[in-house]
């Protein structure tokens, strides 16, 4: 289980770097209102587990990033809104973040920031001179270079998500998901997830792709 109140006191750490201490209402409002939303029921992956994992993995990255509070932001945000039903997750979840984040206290450049940081979430395909998007995408993506263990519950826990969807239009969509992330010249771009995620990762993803073709 998450701990919800270490997960309160990060997103009031991450809210008071983007818009200074006290520089607006309780942290904790905003928190729970995305706490919330992080457990509704129709989610198996993107939960309040893949939420910490992805705030982790930004602690890990920090050093690279421009705005580190800004990326914690749009992390809390990047899912905050999710049907597996729908297509426009990702616009709503930055349109929630350019309401929720001004009311909240942060400028409107840090907003504006963190809501293009959860549009990009779309393509996890970040410009070389856009350090805050690779250090969210990289976050994002780090579960791919899981043990294999750990990777074979991530592929369940999407399945799941997807349980609408018939088992052979799920494996033609998933296989085609995977083909196009093997397809890229790199799926990590800061040089820790280069260093240590790329090579597992890739490993992860064909065996995956074996499995579906088999």
């Amino acid at each position: 289980m998450a701990d919800l109140d270490a997960l309160r006191a990060r997103f009031a750490r991450a809210l008071e770097g983007a818009r200074g201490p006290g520089g607006g209402p309780d942290p904790a409002l905003y928190a729970d209102n995305l706490l919330a939303r992080w457990q509704e029921p129709q989610r198996h992956y993107h939960t309040l587990t893949h939420l910490t994992a992805v705030l982790d993995h930004v602690d890990t990255l920090e050093k690279y990033a421009a705005d580190p509070d800004v990326v914690r932001l749009a992390a809390w945000f990047h899912d905050a809104v999710y049907l597996p039903d729908r297509s426009e997750n990702e616009e709503r979840s930055a349109a929630l973040a350019e309401r929720a984040l001004p009311e909240a206290g942060v400028p409107a450049p840090k907003t504006a920031e963190a809501a293009r940081l959860v549009r990009l979430t779309v393509t996890h395909a970040p410009a070389a001179d856009d350090p805050d998007g690779q250090v969210l995408c990289d976050a994002d993506l780090a579960i791919l270079a899981a043990p294999p263990s750990a990777y074979a519950h991530y592929t369940a826990e999407v399945r799941e998500e997807y349980h609408f969807i018939p088992s052979d239009a799920f494996r033609e969509g998933r296989a085609a998901i995977l083909r196009q992330l093997l397809g890229l010249p790199r799926l990590f771009h800061t040089p820790h997830g280069r260093e240590h995620w790329e090579r597992t990762a890739r490993y992860n993803l064909t065996g995956e792709l074996e499995l579906l073709s088999g």
